[in-house]
Order: C-alpha cells, then structure tokens, then sequence
C-alpha cells in the first residue's frame, strides 16, 4: 500500500512540474511543435488571444507610419496568428518557422503572408533593405537552448541579429516579444543584438504584475541620414488597464464579425493614431492625405 501511494505520488508531481515546465525544456522546437501540439496551439481561443493581443503591442512599438501599408517580417510566425493581426493593421508580411507543421496549418487556414522554412539561429536571408519593420511573438527565448551537441546559443543570436540588421531598412524598428528565463537570458539577447549593430533596448510592459508582466526587446538598424537618435517608449503600467483594453479590443472585433458595419480604412487608421497619442507616443498631425493609399510603394 506504501509503495502504491508512493508511485501516486511521484506521478502527480511529475505531471505538475510536467505543467510547470517551458516547452524548450522538452524538446527543440521542430520536434515540440509537431502535428498534434501545433493544432492545440492553433485552435487553442485563449493562445489565439494571447498571441493576437501581443502583437498589435508589438506594431505599436513599430512606430510605422499610420497612413500607409508596410512590409513586415514575422519571426516565428508558426500558424499565423501573429500574421492575421498584421493583416488587418492593413501591412504585408513574410514569416518564416522552423516547425513544418506549424507551417503546414498557416498554409491551411490561408493566410496572406508569404510562408518561408527556416531556422532563426542559422538566419534566414533577405535582400538587404528588404523590410520596413520586424515582429517577433514567443520565438526568441528558443534561440538560448542547447538543442545539439556542438551548439552555442549566443553564436545562434549573433547570427540572427546580422541577418536581422541586413535585411532591415536603415532606421526600421524590430519588436521581439519573448519570455525570458533568467536574467542571464536577457543580457545575452540585448548584447548580442547591440553587437550586431542594433541601438535600443529592452521595454517591459506591466513590471510589477506576475501574469501581465511581457518583455519587448526593442531595436532598430542604425538611423537614417541626419535623424535623431531614437527613444524607446515606456512600457505599459497597471494590470487592470491591459486586461480592461484586451476585452473592449475582442468585443469589437466579435461584434464586426456578427455583421457590423466594418470600419473603412481611414477610421482604422484615425482610431489608430488616436490610440497611440493616448500611449503618450508621438504621432503625425491628420492631414488630407492621411490614410490615402499610395501607388507603386511595392
């Protein structure tokens, strides 16, 4: 009877630390994220909100012009939820993963991006001056695991960070959002990418919060010709204002779905720039031209 209870015992705490546990701790990703797990992911209505909400943050720390589509790149994009929400802030994006089946059900559930096989560590190659902005949800923490033997993780963000800073435009921000585990974690990234050449730094939205708390690594190419020295914007404060925001932005898009009158582009883009003078970001006076579409950019 002991040893039964034992064994019932050291069943429960290893299905809790099972639960408790990073999935990098199980597996490298092409191997976690494998048909089964990707399709709990993608199905999965509180990671699809997780995911959707932490990447209109991370457009917001873009600083893209509010008046004209960009192209974007998304960093592990994997089924393309990260994709969706760039889609409808009216950019074009190109993503890459290194999971087959993640891609497999972005190809499915159809997606606007362009879908590209890669992993983050060897970089994934562009033309330089390829893309007006960058995003990352969930990815990067992957980078500082030591999947093979051989492997050095800060090699792995070096050669990330230099694929990164070429295909970038000059002055083109990235939002890498990601969880670190240590604090070690977070120096390794922030000094691999200022070696690479980026400026920036690190943006944590709600700090004092144990379930709100996101870490933003925020970077940017060099700067363009006779521009100012960029600023990083403040991270977000108070739980309660995140979680009030998140539910007014999910009711309005449900309510879009059920057949309300869909807002045109320009009120996207009026509630938009709207949105971020409230963030106490600067944001261009609205003009004539404001939201006009223009011809040719790609």
């Amino acid at each position: 009877q002991k040893a039964k209870t034992a064994c019932t015992d050291t069943g429960v705490a290893s299905s809790v630390r099972q639960e408790m546990s990073r999935p990098e701790h199980f597996a490298p990703p092409e191997i976690f994220y494998n048909e089964d797990e990707s399709k709990k992911y993608a199905t999965s209505s509180r990671m699809i909100e997780i995911q959707s909400k932490m990447t209109e943050r991370a457009l917001q720390l873009l600083l893209l012009p509010p008046d004209q589509p960009c192209l974007l790149l998304d960093i592990g994009c994997g089924s393309g939820i990260s994709g969706e929400t760039i889609t409808e802030e009216g950019h074009i994006w190109i993503g890459y993963d290194i999971s087959p089946a993640m891609l497999q059900i972005a190809s499915q559930r159809e997606v606007d991006g362009d879908l590209v096989l890669a992993d983050a560590g060897q970089g994934c190659r562009f033309r330089p001056g390829t893309f007006d902005g960058a995003v990352s949800i969930s990815a990067l923490q992957w980078l500082c695991n030591v999947d093979k033997k051989g492997q050095e993780p800060f090699k792995r963000l070096k050669t990330f960070f230099e694929c990164l800073f070429t295909c970038l435009k000059r002055g083109a921000r990235a939002a890498l959002q990601f969880y670190p585990e240590t604090a070690g974690q977070v120096e390794m990234i922030t000094a691999a990418a200022l070696r690479c050449g980026f400026g920036g730094g690190l943006v944590i939205d709600f700090p004092h919060s144990t379930k709100a708390k996101k870490h933003f690594l925020v970077i940017y190419a060099g700067l363009c010709s006779g521009a100012r020295p960029q600023q990083l914007p403040a991270g977000l404060q108070g739980e309660e204002e995140e979680e009030n925001s998140v539910t007014v932005a999910r009711r309005e898009r449900l309510g879009t779905r059920k057949g309300k009158k869909a807002m045109t582009y320009k009120e996207k883009v009026l509630e938009k720039k709207e949105h971020q003078r409230r963030q106490g970001l600067t944001v261009r006076h609205d003009t004539k031209y404001t939201a006009r579409t223009r011809k040719g950019k790609f």
